[in-house]
């Protein structure tokens, strides 16, 4: 049989010196910028505990009942005790800083450099700043003690995605991952349960990882109950774990 060989170019065997300098130049500050948010992340958040991430649209209006809900509970984490992560810009991640900003503990947002839609809401303790949006989602991962997902859009059902895709393949601890708004994520779990279920592309355990709940109360409540049966926070094997997201 013939072997089918085929070579990339290495960088070191560009003949235009000029060329791969430039090259070497930009990818290697590239890097210096991921790390920094990195460890900008790790300086800034690491000891910010408890933490509940709240995602959901950027186009959503304060007059919307959704944000009203949003701010609301938000408002009533941070007067139980937990810290409130969002995206910090607009509709929800506004919502979500806004009422943790007028609670007992920290609103936190995770700005993202975006050309629309993105401009940081004013509701926020602790800002920072990223222009790469896998080391947002890290931070947004590593640091929340329960997950909850409001109406949202693209980025939405990606930041979804990424939490449980960590959480069924064991590379993140199990912690809680609400849904809020039945009528809006009904045709979403009919689909997992109808189409993803039905033709074995996941298990009926990775669907029990989400809970649809509408009530304000009942939301802190499933949080609570999860976390009687262990403590907040993760253990030492998990945070080693968590170290490889």
């Amino acid at each position: 049989m013939e072997e089918n060989s085929k070579n990339a170019q290495k960088l070191h065997e560009i003949t235009d010196v000029n060329y791969a300098t430039i090259l070497k130049a930009r990818e290697s500050w590239s890097m210096f910028s991921i790390m920094s948010e990195f460890i900008e992340s790790t300086e800034r958040l690491s000891e910010i505990n408890p933490a509940v991430t709240i995602f959901g649209s950027a186009r959503l209006h304060p007059d919307n009942p959704y944000y009203i809900k949003c701010m609301e509970l938000a408002r009533r984490l941070s007067d139980a005790g937990f810290a409130v992560i969002s995206g910090g810009g607009p509709g929800i991640m506004a919502a979500a800083n806004r009422g943790a900003y007028e609670g007992k503990s920290l609103s936190v947002g995770l700005n993202i450099e975006l050309p629309q839609e993105q401009a940081p809401n004013r509701w926020q303790n602790v800002s920072l700043n990223y222009r790469h949006f896998f080391a947002r989602k890290v931070a947004f991962a590593k640091y929340a003690d329960a997950f909850v997902l409001f109406p949202g859009g693209f980025g939405t059902l990606d930041e979804m995605s990424e939490v449980l895709t960590l959480i069924q393949t064991g590379k993140s601890r199990r912690i809680p991952v609400i849904l809020v708004g039945s009528k809006f994520w009904e045709g979403f779990m009919k689909w997992l349960n109808d189409t993803m279920l039905a033709e074995e592309m996941i298990h009926k355990e990775d669907i029990e990882l989400m809970q649809v709940i509408d009530d304000v109360d009942k939301v802190i409540g499933a949080i609570f109950t999860f976390y009687e049966k262990r403590a907040i926070g993760p253990s030492e094997e998990e945070r080693q774990k968590m170290l490889y997201l």
